[in-house]
């Protein structure tokens, strides 16, 4: 495992991360859970995603068991939450100070952690000043129940103005944005963001790089069953893979999966090692329901010097958006 600096900060991220979303809670019992997050920590991965509205909660209570179990010294591992969908009442929701607050703290109760080392906006609130937003997270951070702060699925803009408002009021800015980023989406990291990576040092911890599962392949022939698109509450992901771009997506993917094949590789191998290739990506956040899921995509790193600037060109040309 190689291991990256989280922007301008010294925090060391291993380049290849293990989050709960959709699995936790939700698609594999704890047992597996378990033996998931063990199989990655012993191929160090040392940052484990979180969030308070993943299976409402109950995600981060399952995480919070399998790492009081292990037992992993605390300095080995990073462990994160997210806030903004905590219920549905008024002040369990969005970046008030009131539920920053008090979402941290449930955060920390259901991790069993005495601090969180990342703590991220999970969306922009138009209903909060971004200045309270950013006093609650600074705040956080200097009683030490916070690590670093960051925002996810933010715009440049947005996060722009977190930074002016931090330097103008001495408060402790964002340090990484989460945004979504594989082979299909890919302006945002690669465009929008991208002064934001020297002027302010941002860090990405990057999510869906294979596409919500696209970019496995497993999808070529239709749904196969058994997986998050058949999941109760999910029908809007569902919606996406019946669209007239998600049918050109497929053939791309199968003529992207003679590249691998070419390579020597999987297609899962290939998706990640794709991501990887960006120098301003932190961290790749993997997800998987499956322990051979997660044996293959820690060989990932491993292709990033395969690809050469003549195989990105090869795969540019089958993805037509650079």
């Amino acid at each position: 495992m190689k291991y990256r600096r989280l922007g301008k900060s010294g925090l060391q991220v291993s380049e290849l991360s293990f989050g709960a979303w959709v699995t936790f809670a939700q698609q594999i019992t704890e047992k597996t859970a378990e033996k998931l997050m063990t199989i990655a920590y012993d191929a160090g991965v040392n940052f484990f995603d979180n969030a308070e509205a993943y299976a409402n909660g109950r995600a981060e209570i399952v995480m919070g068991r399998i790492l009081k179990r292990q037992g992993w010294a605390r300095d080995t591992f990073l462990v994160s939450s997210k806030v903004f969908w905590g219920g549905d009442l008024p002040n369990q929701e969005g970046l008030s100070r009131k539920h920053v607050i008090e979402a941290c703290h449930a955060a920390l109760r259901r991790l069993r952690v005495d601090y969180l080392d990342l703590y991220f906006c999970h969306r922009p609130d138009a209903n909060t000043p971004i200045e309270e937003t950013v006093r609650a997270m600074s705040d956080l951070v200097a009683q030490g129940k916070v690590l670093y702060w960051g925002t996810s699925e933010w715009s440049a803009l947005a996060i722009t103005a977190a930074h002016r408002i931090a330097w103008e009021l001495r408060l402790v800015p964002p340090t990484m944005e989460q945004p979504q980023y594989n082979m299909f989406h890919r302006e945002r990291v690669e465009k929008e963001l991208y002064p934001l990576y020297e002027t302010v040092g941002l860090g990405t911890t990057i999510w869906s790089p294979l596409a919500s599962g696209l970019l496995t392949g497993k999808y070529n022939d239709g749904d196969p069953g058994g997986t998050r698109i058949s999941l109760k509450n999910y029908e809007w992901l569902r919606e996406q893979f019946e669209t007239a771009e998600a049918r050109k997506r497929l053939a791309k993917v199968k003529k992207l999966a003679k590249v691998a094949d070419d390579l020597g590789t999987t297609l899962p191998q290939l998706g990640l090692a794709w991501c990887l290739k960006n120098p301003h990506v932190s961290s790749v956040l993997t997800g998987a329901s499956k322990p051979k899921q997660v044996k293959e995509n820690m060989k990932a790193g491993d292709l990033v010097e395969k690809l050469t600037d003549e195989v990105m060109a090869r795969i540019d040309a089958i993805l037509g958006n650079a």
